[in-house]
């Protein structure tokens, strides 16, 4: 692997960048600013491509520079990005970033881009410690934020449609700060600097706890006083009496957010450093400070595999897109099945439909790693390793 385009984005370290669109790239530095680049295709060939750690005459030219963010960086929270509207980011011409609160790093700002207007301020609660990871997502066609915090805590929050926000979840599933969080369907997993996996609910509604309140003596003992009442009484009278009893039995019942995680796990291995979900959801993985990478299942918790080659500590993880892997797989069979419809042979099912379309070298081996289920992890050293697993 050769680097396309290599400039200096920030004057401090990264803490997250993401894609939009096919020409725009997001970074968000500890130099507490937040920029959206504009780097099509076309804008590669005036970049450097020396690596980081070369030596260059001259100062590395950068990509043209759409949007700038002041932002707060104090507390190692990356940024969290969604359409404005329902739908993938990339095809979106408007977005939603999510960032820790400038002033108070315990609250949550929501800012809309390409306007770069703060629309939202979201507070977690009391003595949750500093924002440590954010997602934000469209999750039942309401705008849904999950945060997870440094005293272990994790909330979701909904906006509703009369604009305030609602926490329809919260709980501490974790004694260490939260490192990183993954969300697929309607639910996520954290991990955290102590050795528990947790995977969380996302709910659209409040949790209303059964009433154990005394109901009112009954309606025919309301009708039997009522009786008794001299006849000079006015009905007005009667019903003033009445009114009490009846606002009691009208009360609306207070709903509380959810509190409990829906499957947690002691992996045995403190510090999960990053925590990444497969697009289709059937597992997951972490990365942990003992150098290994685990897999596992999302549906039952299982540790699957452990990938064993960094010798430090491994700080990220990462899937490539399954959907797109398999729909490349299958256009590559289908091709070949209908040029060699009479052939068979003993190629295995990885190359051979290649082979047989007559792709140059080139273009199989680009053809192949679209088709494989990646897992990429990166290391303390600045080593990534490239698996293909499952």
């Amino acid at each position: 692997m050769r680097p396309r385009a290599v400039w200096r984005a920030h004057e401090k370290a990264l803490l997250g960048i993401r894609g939009w669109g096919n020409d725009k790239i997001i970074t968000h530095g500890r130099d507490m600013k937040l920029i959206v680049w504009k780097l099509g295709e076309s804008d590669e060939e005036h970049l450097s491509t020396a690596l980081p750690v070369e030596e260059v005459p001259t100062p590395r030219a950068q990509p043209w520079m759409l949007h700038l963010l002041e932002v707060n960086t104090l507390n190692f929270c990356a940024f969290a990005v969604c359409p404005c509207t329902p739908g993938p980011v990339d095809a979106a011409s408007e977005i939603l970033i999510a960032v820790p609160n400038t002033l108070h790093s315990d609250a949550i700002d929501i800012y809309q881009l390409p306007s770069q207007r703060r629309i939202h301020t979201i507070k977690a609660g009391n003595k949750t410690g500093m924002a440590m990871c954010l997602a934000l997502l469209h999750h039942k066609d309401a705008l849904t934020l999950i945060a997870a915090f440094e005293n272990g805590y994790a909330t979701v929050q909904r906006l509703e449609s009369d604009g305030q926000w609602t926490t329809t979840y919260h709980s501490q599933a974790h004694s260490q700060p939260v490192l990183s969080l993954g969300v697929y369907d309607d639910c996520f997993l954290t991990s955290s600097a102590d050795s528990i996996v947790a995977k969380h609910p996302i709910p659209t509604d409040l949790f209303f706890p059964l009433q154990d309140t005394e109901l009112p003596k009954s309606t025919e003992r309301v009708v039997e006083i009522i009786d008794e009442e001299p006849k000079g009484k006015s009905l007005l009278s009667a019903a003033l009496k009445s009114s009490p009893q009846q606002g009691r039995t009208a009360a609306p019942r207070k709903g509380v957010a959810w509190k409990d995680p829906l499957k947690t796990v002691n992996t045995k291995h403190s510090g999960q450093q990053s925590l990444g979900v497969r697009s289709d959801g059937k597992i997951f993985a972490t990365a942990g400070w003992d150098s290994k990478v685990r897999v596992y299942s999302t549906k039952t918790m299982k540790e699957l595999a452990v990938l064993k080659w960094h010798q430090v500590g491994c700080y990220a993880v990462a899937f490539a897109d399954v959907k797109v892997s398999d729909q490349a797989r299958e256009a590559g069979q289908s091709t070949a099945e209908q040029e060699n419809e009479s052939k068979t042979n003993s190629i295995s099912t990885r190359t051979g439909s290649l082979i047989r379309t007559g792709m140059s070298v080139k273009e199989q081996r680009i053809a192949t790693a679209r088709r494989t289920h990646w897992i990429a992890a990166g290391a303390k050293d600045g080593k990534i390793s490239l698996w293909d697993i499952y």
